[in-house]
């Protein structure tokens, strides 16, 4: 069975989308909650150190924010490739 080419492109893009999602999910409470904690944590946020916060409240605030915005873009290339919904 040969995949059509609009397909491919559409499920590349779906991928790639999805990849990034992902590396940046784990990337940032990585690096600010784990990496350089220390060096953030001589930034106060809401009365506690930065480090702190991004590894406890942060990273929720991350993973909300990019529920949204993975809604957007998925939704611009369902436009895109014509598979959105009706």
């Amino acid at each position: 069975m040969k995949v059509d080419g609009n397909a491919r492109a559409y499920w590349s893009a779906t991928l790639g989308l999805l990849t990034k999602v992902l590396v940046i999910w784990f990337v940032v409470p990585y690096l600010g909650g784990i990496v350089f904690a220390d060096a953030l944590n001589g930034i106060k946020l809401g009365g506690y150190p930065l480090g702190f916060w991004i590894a406890h409240q942060g990273s929720i605030y991350l993973f909300i924010v990019l529920i949204f915005w993975y809604a957007k873009k998925m939704s611009a290339i369902d436009h895109k490739f014509g598979m959105q919904e009706d």
